[in-house]
C-alpha cells in the first residue's frame, strides 16, 4: 500500500462516509481474563460516541509507511493453506458476524500479547467500500464504482486509571471526588486486512500498525500472521550503522558521515516536496555511491554493501526515515553533546591542534550561556 491509498481509506473513518455498523471487542485484564465483550451498534450510540470508537479505529492507519505501518507479506502457500490466513479470511468473509470466529481470534491475541502487565481492549470493524471509478482527470467519480473492497480493522488499546479527582455534584451543592475511571487510550497496535493495493483487495498482504515504531510487538505478528517478523525502525537504524562501522573501521570520518546523512537529508526532504505516495526508499549500492565521493576506497564500499546484504538481505531496499533523523546531526563525545539541525551539520568540523584532537564549531552573533548573552 501507498500513502494515497491509506489516505483515502483514513477519510471513510467517520459516520457519514463508512460503512462500518457495529464494533466488537473483548476487554482483556492483565492477568489475560475475558472482563467483557462488546457487540455495538454505532448507529444506537450517541454520536460523540461512535466517532471515538471510529477515531480509535482510525488510529490504526496512521503514521509513516515503514515505521508505524508495515507491509506484511503472505507466503503463496500460508494463501493458499494455513490456519492464520484462513481465520483472518473467515472473519473478514462473515463481515465479523460470526461470534465463534470471533471469539477464536480474541484467544489467539490474549495467548500471545504482552502489554506489559496492563488492561486492553481489542476492537475490530469491518467496512464494504464502494471504491468509485478514478477518471483520467484523477478526480474520483463516486456514482460510477468498480468495486467492493471488503476488509476489516483491529487495534489493541491499553486501558488505564483515571485519577481520583475532584468533581462538582449538582444534588448535594457540593464537590466531592469522583471514582476513578478507567480510559481507554490510543492503539499501541493494530492492522488491516486485506491489503488495499491498487484500490482493490490484496489477499496477499496485511498493514499492521505500531505506535512506537522500535515496539512492533513481533510476538503478536508472528502469532496472527505467521510471517517473518520485519525489522523494527530502530533495528533497522542500528543495522546501518553496524554495517557503515564495520565497512569503514579505522577510516570512518566526520566527514563521511556527515556527507552520507547530508544526502540521505535531502533525498528525505526532495520526496516531502514531491508529495510521491510510494514509500521512499535507496538501495546499498546507492550509499555506496556516496562514499566513493568521499574517497573511501572501492574494498571498503564493496564490504559496506557486503554488510548490509547480511544485515538486511540481498535486494534489500532501506528506508532513509529509518536510517537516519533527517531533522538534526549529533556529534557526542564522552563529556560534551552537541546537535544541530540536520541541514546545518556542516558547522562542525574536527581538527588537531598542539596534538590534541578539538571539534570546532563556529560562533557567530547572539551566543548565550544559559540564557545570558555573552561575548
Amino acid at each position: 500500500m501507498n500513502q494515497k491509498e491509506i489516505s483515502e481509506l483514513r477519510r471513510r473513518f467517520r459516520g457519514d462516509r463508512s460503512a462500518i455498523s457495529r464494533v466488537y471487542g473483548c476487554y482483556v485484564n492483565c492477568n489475560k481474563e475475558v472482563i467483557s465483550y462488546i457487540d455495538e451498534s454505532l448507529g444506537m450510540m450517541p454520536q460523540e460516541e461512535a466517532e471515538q470508537y471510529l477515531g480509535l479505529l482510525k488510529k490504526a492507519l496512521s503514521g509513516t509507511l515503514g515505521k508505524n505501518l508495515i507491509d506484511i507479506v503472505f507466503a503463496t502457500q500460508q494463501v493458499v493453506d494455513s490456519d492464520e490466513h484462513r481465520l483472518l479470511m473467515a472473519l473478514r468473509d462473515s463481515q465479523l458476524k460470526d461470534e465463534e470466529v470471533r471469539r477464536e481470534f480474541f484467544q489467539k491475541v490474549i495467548d500471545c500479547l504482552d502489554m506489559d502487565g496492563s488492561n486492553y481492549l481489542i476492537l475490530l470493524a469491518h467496512d464494504a467500500y464502494d471504491v468509485p471509478r478514478r477518471g483520467k482527470d484523477g478526480e474520483d467519480r463516486e456514482e460510477e464504482s468498480e468495486t467492493v473492497f471488503s476488509y476489516f480493522v483491529c487495534c489493541i488499546c491499553p486501558v488505564k486509571d483515571g485519577r481520583l479527582e475532584l468533581s462538582y455534584c449538582p444534588g448535594e451543592n457540593e464537590f466531592h471526588n469522583s471514582l476513578p475511571r478507567q480510559l481507554v487510550c490510543p492503539p499501541d497496535l493494530g492492522f488491516l486486512f486485506p491489503a488495499f493495493d491498487d484500490r482493490a483487495a490484496n489477499l496477499y498482504n496485511a498493514l499492521a500498525y505500531a505506535r512506537k515504531p522500535d515496539e512492533l510487538h513481533q510476538e503478536f505478528l508472528d502469532v496472527i500472521f505467521h510471517t517473518e517478523p520485519p525489522m523494527s525502525a530502530g533495528e533497522q537504524k542500528e543495522a546501518f550503522q553496524s554495517a557503515l562501522e564495520e565497512a569503514l573501521e579505522g577510516v570512518c570520518s566526520l566527514e563521511v558521515v556527515q556527507a552520507v546523512h547530508e544526502q540521505l537529508a535531502e533525498r528525505i526532504e526532495q520526496h516531502k516536496e514531491s508529495r510521491d505516495p510510494e514509500p521512499l526508499s535507496v538501495t546499498p549500492g546507492e550509499v555506496g555511491s556516496i562514499l566513493r565521493e568521499c574517497g573511501v576506497e572501492e574494498a571498503r564500499v564493496y564490504a559496506f554493501c557486503e554488510n548490509c546484504g547480511q544485515q538486511f538481505g540481498e535486494g534489500a531496499a532501506l528506508s532513509p526515515t529509518n536510517l537516519i533523523d533527517s531533522r538534526r546531526f549529533e556529534v557526542k563525545t564522552t563529556d560534551v553533546t552537541i546537535t544541530l539541525p540536520a541541514q546545518r551539520s556542516c558547522l562542525v568540523e574536527t581538527r588537531v591542534i598542539d596534538g590534541r584532537k578539538y571539534l570546532l564549531v563556529p560562533v557567530g552573533e547572539g551566543l548565550e550561556v544559559n540564557g545570558i548573552p555573552v561575548e
